[in-house]
């Protein structure tokens, strides 16, 4: 029996475009493909329980081990991203500690640059389970991602959206997450299978967004409309750029021990 390349991917509404193509959209792949929370699966690529996976932006420059992105692909905004939230209770000149989502990465990151950048913040964090509330009894803000954050999209307290900010900030995109892996992890063809199950994807929000509905809060439109209108799935020119002004200020900051370059499996046919 031929044995399967195990992919780790992100459980959230805004990681399934990339896989839609593998999961519903008619091709034969050889993989594996299993769902958790962003912290989990940068922390299974690293230890090799996968050979690739959807992990969060800043875990590729925390890698012992130099890793390879997958071309074309990531989880961006250029703007409002509506599932990165500052939740806070008191001003944001006042925040002094945050409860951070314990499965955000990336995020976490964001929000140390941010706060210092744009307020002049160094803050304290402590991680915590995505229960709003619970966060901001423990701390002056809550950081809360993906799925947990659409859902608390109506409560009552201000908010900082994290993919406005970084916009308002830089001019440039922000790059949250992208397939990656150690050195040949994955084959040029599983590669372009990656790519293309992306593409299907793009063109599925609405099918993606009525499944997803089924249990949860808001309607078919209102989850349509975030993956359409707030995300943004490639990796070109101007999301590098973004990536890698992130990764400047996160060395100057001591949230990564340096600057990585930005390294690509080869594609199927090209060199």
């Amino acid at each position: 029996m031929v044995s399967k390349t195990r992919l780790n991917a992100v459980s959230f509404l805004n990681t399934r475009p990339l896989t839609y193509g593998l999961e519903r959209g008619g091709r034969d792949h050889g993989f594996e493909i299993l769902y958790d929370i962003p912290s989990v699966c940068a922390r299974q690529v690293r230890t090799g329980e996968a050979s690739a996976g959807v992990i969060p932006s800043i875990e590729y420059a925390r890698s012992a081990v130099p890793y390879s992105i997958v071309p074309e692909v990531s989880i961006a905004s250029n703007g409002p991203v509506a599932s990165i939230l500052l939740f806070h209770r008191v001003p944001v000149r006042g925040i002094r500690k945050v409860a951070m989502d314990v499965s955000s990465r990336t995020a976490a990151a964001l929000v140390h640059i941010v706060l210092y950048e744009r307020y002049g913040l160094e803050i304290e964090s402590v991680d915590h389970p995505p229960d709003v509330s619970a966060m901001l009894e423990r701390a002056d803000a809550a950081l809360v991602i993906g799925d947990p954050a659409l859902e608390n999209t109506n409560r009552p307290e201000p908010r900082l959206d994290l993919g406005q900010a970084w916009r308002e900030l830089t001019g440039l995109p922000f790059v949250y997450a992208f397939w990656a892996g150690k050195d040949g992890g994955l084959t040029p063809g599983e590669v372009e299978l990656l790519i293309a199950s992306k593409n299907q994807g793009m063109s599925a929000f609405d099918e993606i967004a009525e499944v997803h509905a089924r249990d949860r809060s808001h309607p078919t439109s209102y989850y349509a409309s975030y993956l359409s209108d707030n995300l943004v799935y490639d990796l070109g020119e101007e999301e590098q750029r973004g990536l890698m002004e992130f990764y400047g200020m996160a060395h100057v900051r001591g949230l990564i021990p340096y600057v990585p370059e930005l390294r690509f499996y080869p594609r199927q046919g090209r060199r």
